[in-house]
């Protein structure tokens, strides 16, 4: 099977929608014209009007809409596939032209990050057009060509054959290429209007906004300090202050937005333009205008402001007698259709649900326009221009080299290859990782980095930081391991559910005392560890049983309902470990007093929890664990971790923690090796991560 991603346009499924429908919930194109304050005309060329209905409609009642029609359009985890796939890892670029001479770049890499963990080679396209995107199985029994993967691309002649590159530098080049794809944060500009005012320079004129405004401003982010400001700054000076001290920012879905707000921005008395206003305001693509004043008053249109780079303007008024914000969207001619269509009427009462309104239609709006041809074709030019380059750069130094490594197929690893040269390889591997995770921080720090890198709140977390679940938690927690945006917990009362700001689940009843549990949602697992001397043993269950037990509120289990859940052999364990990566495979040791066995489970795409919903599989996964050998030690360990060799052949290690050594035991042969001995009196608490 062949799963494919392909680079299109913004919006395809909308860019075919046409007649009454497309009038009625995109707008109508019509040529805006206004007059300035001399009355002279000004023409602002075509827009496309959206007010949530073919004609004008006034009155301020909430449109109706659904929730789920709000969602960004074109997500990064599609477009965003360098940073999250190849970066920092060791993975494989490829350079040649096509049949009609026209350059390209190739990446490709091994990787499992996907949600069934599933070994899958990701490869990446660029020519001038544009990116391909595709995703390929990987077989370890049939090696994957270079022109097996750009035929599969639609690319099948070649005027030269593709070339390795094999420089760790050439990460930097991919790295610029994945820029040039498509925003990942976005900076916005917020004019505020006062009633009546017509022209742009009295609209960038306005030293303060109205209180009105300071709400709307509040509404769309935080107040921040830009001296010092270490994320994503959007253009603002963060040194100086030459750009205002203060600014609006916000973090919506993993994007970082920076508000360029006219009153925030720095005002001068002498220049009646406010050119410093405009600089920045009038070279964003996207501009929110807040206008005070009634419906009768003089409407907003594009005409008024100057600028021939900002494409899509936003209209906001709001209404003091019902605490409502109207919405209008005016988008130039060329920029394609994009969502979530506006409400008829546009009137939002719940403010919560129009900033999410508001910021979606601006990301996706701002994302349409880069398929303009203004954008579009300055971009083809300068891809065309730097694939070009790289190919009259790096070609000739290509063709000097000539060793074993250019006619290798995608692996890691050369088994055929002398050691010297396998050695060099390793090396040139280890530097590459070291470059690539260079330049991932350097991306991050710059506040260029993906979705999955930003955090969804102001005060931004940092990976470690601890998540409070429950302050006030009235039992004694033995472990516990968390369950998507749950926690499950092993308490003196029994096993519970946790979630944050929901009532806790009872899941299992005090019956069951478990000391030790894995929750392993891609294989759709719960593992633990009971505890009572000769009687403990490791239990195993299918997550989607134990979901759908609480969802239907059948039964809470008891140690007497687990009776087909136990693991053979595994009578008087205290102690077990897993495997970290187990994609292809799950390993477990389990600790008998000083025996060791090894059990693993095979993966088995059948058994994931979104396919149990559609499969019957029995309630107990026992049957798909197998005993492998036994190992014995020379004392009971305390603490034990897996360690997954290069190969997986023979090379996976357990690393074991007794009370005055660590030892690293060889999985297949049972050989163990010192690794760090305590004098017996300075033992101390054995930790292993």
């Amino acid at each position: 099977l062949m799963k494919r991603f392909y680079s299109s346009s913004v919006s395809e499924d909308l860019g075919c929608r046409r007649g009454e429908f497309s009038r009625k919930h995109y707008g109508s194109v019509e040529l805006l014209i206004s007059s300035d304050a001399d009355g002279a005309i000004q023409r602002a060329g075509r827009f496309r009007v959206e007010n949530g209905s073919s004609g004008e409609n006034t009155n301020y009642t909430p449109g109706t809409w659904h929730r789920t029609d709000v969602h960004l359009e074109n997500p990064e985890y599609h477009t965003r596939w360098y940073f999250k796939y190849f970066l920092g890892k060791v993975h494989q670029n490829y350079i040649g032209t096509d049949a009609e001479k026209n350059p390209f770049f190739l990446s490709v890499v091994l990787s499992d990050q996907n949600n069934q963990r599933i070994p899958q080679y990701h490869s990446i396209l660029w020519r001038k057009t544009g990116t391909q995107k595709i995703c390929l199985p990987y077989s370890p029994t049939k090696t994957l060509s270079v022109k097996s993967i750009l035929s599969a691309m639609s690319l099948d002649k070649f005027e030269k054959s593709p070339r390795e590159i094999f420089h760790p530098e050439i990460q930097k080049v991919g790295s610029y290429f994945f820029g040039l794809v498509g925003s990942v944060n976005f900076k916005f500009g917020v004019l505020y209007a006062k009633d009546g005012q017509l022209t742009d320079d009295e609209m960038f004129s306005n030293e303060t906004g109205s209180e009105n405004f300071q709400r709307f401003l509040h509404l769309l982010g935080d107040t921040i300090t830009l001296k010092g400001w270490s994320g994503y700054r959007g253009g603002l000076d963060t040194k100086n202050d030459t750009t205002g001290t203060c600014s609006i920012y916000t973090v919506f879905q993993g994007h970082e937005i920076m508000f360029h707000v006219s009153t925030m921005l720095p005002y001068s008395r002498e220049n009646k333009q406010q050119v410093e206003r405009k600089r920045h305001i009038g070279n964003d693509i996207v501009t929110i205008i807040f206008q005070e004043g009634e419906e009768s008053s003089p409407a907003f249109k594009p005409s008024m402001i100057r600028s021939h780079f900002t494409h899509i303007f936003a209209l906001v008024r709001y209404n003091k007698q019902n605490d409502s914000y109207r919405l209008k969207i005016f988008s130039e001619e060329s920029v394609p259709l994009f969502g979530p269509p506006l409400p008829s009427p546009p009137v939002f009462t719940n403010h919560q649900e129009f900033r999410d309104f508001v910021l979606v239609k601006l990301i996706n709006g701002e994302k349409a326009t880069l398929e303009t041809p203004t954008f579009s074709q300055k971009r083809q030019r300068t891809l065309d221009m730097l694939i070009r380059s790289l190919y009259q750069d790096i070609m000739p130094d290509l063709h000097k080299v000539n060793n074993m490594l250019n006619r290798r197929s995608f692996s890691d690893v050369l088994p055929e290859s002398p050691k010297s040269t396998r050695k060099k390889e390793e090396a040139r591997q280890a530097e590459f990782v070291r470059l690539g995770q260079a330049l991932k921080l350097k991306t991050a720090v710059k506040g260029d980095t993906t979705a999955n890198l930003a955090t969804t709140s102001f005060c931004k977390k940092e990976p470690w930081e601890s998540q409070s679940f429950c302050s006030n938690f009235p039992h004694e927690v033995v472990c516990a391991d968390s369950w998507g945006q749950s926690l499950l917990v092993s308490t003196d009362a029994g096993i519970l559910l946790i979630d944050d700001g929901q009532p806790s689940v009872q899941v299992f009843d005090k019956t069951l005392q478990i000391k030790q549990m894995n929750v392993l949602e891609a294989l759709d697992l719960l593992i633990a560890r009971t505890d009572k001397g000769k009687d403990s043993r490791l239990l195993v269950f299918r997550l989607s049983a134990v979901q759908k037990d609480i969802e239907t509120k059948q039964i809470i289990r008891s140690k007497y309902d687990c009776r087909e859940n136990k693991l053979e052999r595994t009578k008087g364990c205290h102690l077990y470990a897993i495997n970290t990566h187990h994609g292809s495979e799950l390993r477990i040791v389990v600790a008998i007093r000083n025996k060791l066995l090894l059990v693993t489970k095979k993966y088995n795409p059948h058994n994931t929890l979104a396919s149990n919903s559609l499969l019957s599989s029995p309630e107990s996964p026992v049957e798909e664990f197998q005993y492998i050998r036994e190992i014995c030690l020379s004392d009971p360990p305390v603490v034990m971790t897996l360690v997954d060799g290069p190969t997986g052949d023979s090379d996976n290690m357990i690393c074991v923690a007794y009370r005055h050594q660590f030892d690293l035991v060889n999985e297949s042969t049972g050989e163990s090796y010192r690794l760090h001995h305590v004098e017996t009196n300075r033992v101390s608490v054995v930790v292993l991560l």
